[in-house]
């Protein structure tokens, strides 16, 4: 008889233990992340009610990675929160972090003081390190270190190659998770960047992920978990891995040239930068559904449409399901039933404006029912797991 694997921490069991794994990847998207706890909410309902247990997602999912609000979401899911509480603390934390700054100066300044935000993390994460026992899975965190240009997907995984200290850099397992969360959510214009120490000598530069091609983090997370150079290498097949991809909402950007100014120039720099990122979580889509069995079909363009019939050499890879909901006043109206203005749809589109936190949620809601079917969310606990753990006082 084969001896079963032992392991000292939850981590290890959900990275390193047998049998099917499950990947949560969460896109960015500054306070739209409360369409992203809206979809949560329903996902946690429909395993709880099915298992007759009150589920923990960071019990059910193997690996939760996020980019900027999303890394901040995904740290709460791996420190035991449940989605209750994250809703209560995001719809707190939207009002407060977003506060202008005194005296700002446009262009030169960042529009929000980042120390209204940082104070939120650290109320949830607090001292932690990313090598904390207290994250009871695997967690990852998508950021970007601008002085040397180059996208950093930091993970809480021990075999990784920076993990422990080298000869030129600080170990991976050092890093307060607090920094690591703030260096994910630092938008350009919006907050300042996030410095912090990468060895003895250096210190790097760190903004928001989600000006990475990985704002949409489930292609990243999927390479982490199954590239032989990080360690972990889940067998793929739809029978062994699931991606459930989460998306802040989705629109199409439009851009005039025609108007007068100077500032069409500012614009098109600005929509030349939105619309990359849009192509990239475009392109991202395209992939995983691709490469996955695809429970839920979204449309990539009117050349190709959907791709979930298209069959890769070598066959699926996974199963893969993505919710969203899609900020254009036609689709929300037709696939929600919910009449939008044009005016209203747009100014749902803002990642800063605390103010649609709640009537985003809302829709989030009516999306998250029509989606996210109990079909989708068969399988068991982690067979280590007996039942979730109560959530732990303070976190």
């Amino acid at each position: 008889m084969t001896e079963k694997p032992t392991f000292d921490c939850a981590r290890d069991w959900h990275l390193f233990g047998p049998g099917p794994k499950r990947i949560l990847a969460l896109d960015g998207g500054g306070v739209r992340g409360a369409i992203t706890v809206a979809f949560l909410e329903r996902i946690e309902d429909i395993l709880s009610k099915r298992l007759g247990i009150e589920v923990r997602l960071g019990d059910w999912f193997d690996l939760v990675g996020g980019t900027s609000t999303g890394a901040l979401i995904a740290g709460a899911l791996a420190l035991g929160f449940r989605t209750e509480q994250i809703k209560d603390f995001y719809l707190r934390l939207a009002p407060r972090a977003f506060q202008p700054t005194r005296w700002g100066i446009p262009l030169f300044q960042a529009k929000f003081n980042a120390d209204g935000l940082r104070a939120e993390i650290l109320k949830i994460v607090q001292d932690r390190k990313l090598s904390s026992p207290d994250l009871v899975t695997g967690l990852c965190v998508v950021t970007k270190r601008m002085d040397t240009c180059s996208p950093w997907i930091v993970a809480n995984n021990p075999r990784a190659p920076y993990w422990l200290d080298g000869e030129k850099h600080d170990g991976n397992d050092k890093y307060s998770l607090a920094t690591l969360v703030r260096a994910s959510t630092a938008a350009p214009h919006f907050f300042d960047p996030e410095v912090f120490p990468i060895s003895k000598s250096e210190d790097g530069l760190f903004i928001d992920g989600g000006v990475t091609p990985f704002n949409n983090p489930s292609l990243a997370l999927f390479q982490m978990a199954t590239f032989q150079p990080f360690g972990i290498c889940w067998p793929t097949g739809p029978e062994r891995l699931t991606v459930t991809s989460i998306g802040t909402g989705t629109y199409r950007p439009h851009f005039s040239y025609e108007e007068e100014g100077v500032s069409r120039f500012a614009k098109l720099a600005y929509y030349a930068l939105m619309s990359l990122m849009t192509d990239a979580e475009t392109m991202t889509l395209a992939q995983m559904q691709w490469m996955g069995e695809c429970l839920t079909r979204w449309k990539i363009n009117s050349e190709v449409g959907t791709l979930a019939d298209e069959v890769p050499q070598g066959g699926k890879m996974f199963r893969f399901m993505r919710y969203d909901v899609k900020l254009e006043s036609d689709w929300l109206r037709e696939e929600l039933g919910v009449k939008v203005s044009d005016r209203d749809a747009e100014r749902f589109r803002g990642m800063d404006n605390p103010a649609i936190v709640n009537e985003i949620y809302e829709l989030a809601k009516l999306a998250a029912a029509k989606q996210v079917k109990p079909e989708h969310w068969l399988g068991a606990l982690p067979e280590f797991l007996t039942a979730p753990a109560p959530p732990r006082a303070g976190a």
